[in-house]
């Protein structure tokens, strides 16, 4: 027999409040609210990104959105100022305990900062969302680290310069063994997720700064260190719950990373969808310097809420659909 009823009903009103909470952040800093399509018929051609893809109207292919992000920036080049959007999104392979392929993303962008203010700027927010409930767990603190400084301090390895023969006995050496082959990005993010995320402190918010370019799409190169790029991530706890860019403004970077993508998902034998024309005609024409942040809405609640599953404040998750 089905199981038709909704499964989140103690999360129910605290996902009103989370999202009026999050609108009302806004509306005091003068960021405006947008509202851009889901369906498109481009997507992004990030490795570690799959898309789901859908039937358009007059037979054509269209692909549902992984985030915002694409119209998003045209609207920026197209001259709006600061902007937000609280989105649904859809992402492949991606389910378990802390993933649904369907969430909600809070999406932002902010013009003339880069991505340390804008890493500050998401932890206020972390900060004011959990102010506004007396129920609702708040981070102990906050702690700022550079990517490589992360990687040399706690495994004592160079995150560019380690190749993936290094880092997979780097990861045999503290536990980690994982069926087929990985390459070095990939080997980077099974550390990151499975080693040393889960020793951050349970209740600490830690921001890691300045990633390996080729883990950086769309984030501008970072002065002086041509291997890096300007990319942040947030955690609480272990659970990574934001990721964002001092942008990427320079159209002949982005072409060149563009084709190293297409590149590595045909060697992988992943999906080739068509690169996304609009994005690349928006950057010909000018992106402003701005830094831009999408944030899990879904995994926010479960930090305030202190529970350990996803499916525990979604009222339909995929599992019931």
């Amino acid at each position: 027999m089905s199981d038709w009823r909704p499964g989140a009903a103690e999360a129910r009103t605290a996902r009103a409040r989370l999202l009026a909470g999050l609108r009302a952040f806004f509306a005091e800093r003068g960021v405006l609210e947008v509202e851009t399509p889901i369906l498109s018929r481009g997507a992004p051609l990030d490795p570690m990104l799959e898309s789901w893809e859908a039937q358009a109207p007059g037979g054509e292919r269209g692909y549902l959105q992984t985030s915002p992000e694409f119209p998003m920036k045209r609207l920026l080049a197209g001259g709006a100022p600061d902007i937000y959007q609280i989105a649904r999104v859809f992402r492949g392979g991606e389910t378990g305990p802390r993933h649904n392929p369907e969430f909600t993303l809070l999406e932002w962008y902010r013009r003339d900062l880069d991505h340390h203010a804008l890493a500050r700027e998401v932890v206020a927010l972390i900060v004011d969302q959990a102010s506004r409930s007396p129920d609702w767990r708040a981070p102990s603190g906050c702690k700022e680290i550079a990517y490589a400084d992360l990687f040399r301090t706690t495994l004592n390895v160079d995150p560019v310069r380690a190749d993936a023969a290094e880092l997979e006995r780097v990861a045999v050496d503290h536990g980690l063994s994982i069926h087929g082959g990985l390459d070095r990005d990939g080997w980077l993010d099974a550390l990151i997720s499975l080693v040393i995320a889960p020793r951050f402190p349970p209740d600490r918010l830690t921001i890691l700064f300045d990633y390996p370019e080729s883990q950086a799409v769309l984030a501008r190169p970072c002065v002086g260190r041509p291997d890096y790029a300007a990319r942040f991530e947030l955690y609480w706890g272990d659970l990574e719950l934001a990721n964002g860019y001092f942008e990427l403004t320079d159209p002949k970077v982005f072409r060149l990373r563009r084709d190293r993508d297409m590149a590595i998902r045909r060697e992988r034998g992943q999906t080739l969808p068509p690169p996304d024309r609009h994005l690349e005609a928006a950057l010909d024409a000018g992106l402003p310097d701005c830094a831009g942040v999408a944030l899990g809405v879904d995994r926010l609640l479960m930090c305030l809420l202190d529970v350990s599953r996803i499916d525990e404040v979604l009222d339909f998750p995929w599992s019931r659909m």
